[in-house]
């Protein structure tokens, strides 16, 4: 009688559920998974080692290209491991400013996470809807930094520039005549703030419309409701954070169990699960969109009532203004020397963690007194969730592990860095 063998399977780097470059060799009985070991190393992007070759500025570039769907998040562990290391303090309106567009990014990260999840699991709609959305939030990033992704915005010290005034308008054209960019521009006419005001009137009515698409629909719920189940006990061992964690009930946020910049004079919820499975974490990051949209609104309150300088004034930390340093000698020689050189770094070391759309993401630095880091690490979320793949893709289909690698919600970039 011939043996009966489970059989192994490569799954991606190429499959487009794999969210990035992942390559799973499944051990199959059938249609049933009985061992996912996960490979890396298909991206290995080298981020640390390149960061250290470079001053503490020009590194900065390097967090918005790991998890690239998160940049501003990423940009702001690292200012905030810079700062502690040089010891100062940003101006008030900054850390307002950074607040905002953090939960701006998580709002981007979690509208990808719905369509990209949705897509995978078969609901198709989904990804289209929320990129509807991710179309106004890339351009309050434009607005800023110039970039729409890449934005390089926050810089130790503070941001980049104050929130501008007007927003860019489109322009008729062939594709688009007077009539369809009159309708295009007509939430474009007042300042950046009046547009995300817009947003965050418009966006709660959205949020309902993708839970009328999926959280009570018959087939969605069949694919989530108990795939992937972890224990709170479970989740803490393997070392998960952020919706990974709360989905299974555990109470556990940055943001209010270690606050940063001015989280803790803001009112909001964190929302957490019951069940550990696909479908809590599905809630849980739909409940996060709207407290993200909670946050933003009282971030837009405060910046309106309190103007004030966004950098600190040490120009050998920060560049002087552009007008300043067209018209004095000594301004244009700080201006050199911080984009050539760079500035020094007191010798030390200093972790920063922030609550990331994916989970905790921390920034461990050591200076040893140079214009250029000694040593960067980088704790990213996604890296502790791949270790759970295993674990909670046995027993299931090859199927339920598309709708696992969903809930993981990892980006390759910041994994394999």
């Amino acid at each position: 009688m011939a043996d009966i063998r489970n059989y192994t399977m490569n799954f991606g780097p190429q499959h487009p559920a794999a969210h990035g470059v992942l390559r799973l060799v499944l051990e199959m009985d059938g249609e049933v998974v009985q061992h996912a070991d996960a490979h890396i190393g298909m991206l290995h992007r080298a981020t640390e080692k390149l960061a250290e070759q470079k001053t503490y500025i020009q590194a900065l570039p390097y967090m918005d290209r790991m998890d690239y769907f998160s940049v501003m998040l990423n940009e702001h562990a690292y200012c905030l491991a810079v700062e502690r290391l040089l010891g100062i303090q940003v101006p008030e309106r900054a850390q307002y400013i950074r607040v905002m567009f953090d939960e701006i990014t998580r709002v981007l990260s979690h509208l990808l996470f719905l369509g990209a999840h949705g897509l995978d699991i078969g609901a198709m709609t989904m990804f289209l809807y929320t990129f509807r959305e991710r179309e106004d939030l890339f351009d309050m990033y434009e607005a800023v930094s110039g970039a729409r992704v890449h934005a390089a915005y926050y810089r130790p010290g503070g941001v980049y520039r104050d929130l501008p005034d007007t927003m860019p308008n489109y322009i008729a054209s062939k594709i688009h005549g007077a009539d369809a960019v009159a309708k295009l521009n007509d939430k474009r006419s007042g300042s950046l703030l009046d547009f995300i005001e817009d947003f965050t009137d418009r966006f709660p009515a959205h949020i309902d419309e993708y839970e009328t698409l999926l959280t009570d629909n018959r087939i969605w719920k069949q694919r989530t409701v108990g795939i992937g189940v972890l224990s709170p006990e479970r989740a803490i061992e393997l070392g998960f954070t952020g919706v990974m964690l709360r989905g299974s009930g555990v109470e556990w946020d940055l943001r209010k169990k270690q606050p940063y910049e001015v989280y803790d004079r803001l009112d909001f919820d964190i929302p957490v699960g019951v069940n550990g499975d696909t479908y809590d974490r599905y809630l849980c990051r739909v409940e996060e969109l709207r407290q993200s949209n909670r946050i933003i609104r009282q971030c837009i309150a405060w910046l309106r009532d309190n103007p004030g300088p966004v950098i600190v004034d040490n120009h050998k930390i920060a560049p002087p203004a552009r007008a300043d340093m067209k018209g004095s000698m000594e301004e244009l020689i700080h201006h050199f020397k911080l984009f050539t050189e760079g500035f020094r770094v007191p010798a030390g070391e200093a972790y920063a963690a922030i609550e990331h759309s994916k989970g905790e993401f921390g920034i461990y630095l050591i200076s040893d007194g140079a214009n250029k880091p000694y040593r960067v690490k980088v704790r990213g979320a996604g890296f502790n969730h791949l270790q759970g793949l295993d674990e909670m893709s046995r027993g299931h289909m090859i199927a339920d592990v598309v709708a696992i690698i969903g809930t993981l919600d990892f980006v390759f970039g910041e994994v394999d860095r």
